[in-house]
């Protein structure tokens, strides 16, 4: 189990690849990349500023993980969480999940995801022609994570 915060860009493929190396019984990998958009609510994104506690967030990312270890059975799992000052094509979540069978992979991976998008302890703010503003949570995201409860 990885969990990194870090403002640095990844290499997908050599995440994967580094996750999976060496365990025969990987039958199947789900991962999922966040991206920044150029538009949110009809305004376009300038820049997106990521920000979060050092230390907490990294505790409450390794919490959140082994809880889906728990539900699932898969064999490991990568979050990586990017901070600071992003544009947009920019990568900002890398999300990976091995198992078995890739029922149980997409299973956990979407569960990690739903859980960084409503409940992480990240804070995020747009950069737009209007001005600055926090990127509120979305009812429908919310929706997302009462699934899991």
């Amino acid at each position: 189990m990885t969990v990194r915060v870090q403002t640095e860009d990844f290499d997908v493929g050599a995440e994967i690849a580094r996750l999976r190396k060496g365990n025969p019984r990987v039958g199947a990998v789900a991962s999922f990349i966040g991206v920044v958009r150029d538009l949110n609510e009809g305004d376009e994104v300038a820049t997106l500023t990521l920000e979060h506690y050092p230390g907490m967030t990294e505790k409450s990312l390794k919490d959140i993980v082994a809880q889906a270890k728990q539900r699932w059975d898969v064999y490991d799992a990568l979050v990586v969480h990017r901070v600071g000052v992003l544009q947009p094509l920019d990568q900002i979540v890398l999300v990976v999940v091995t198992s078995a069978h890739r029922g149980e992979a997409f299973k956990a991976c979407e569960f990690l995801m739903d859980y960084l998008k409503t409940r992480a302890p990240f804070w995020k703010k747009e950069a737009t022609p209007q001005g600055s503003r926090w990127v509120e949570a979305r009812a429908s995201d919310d929706a997302a994570a009462e699934r899991w409860s």
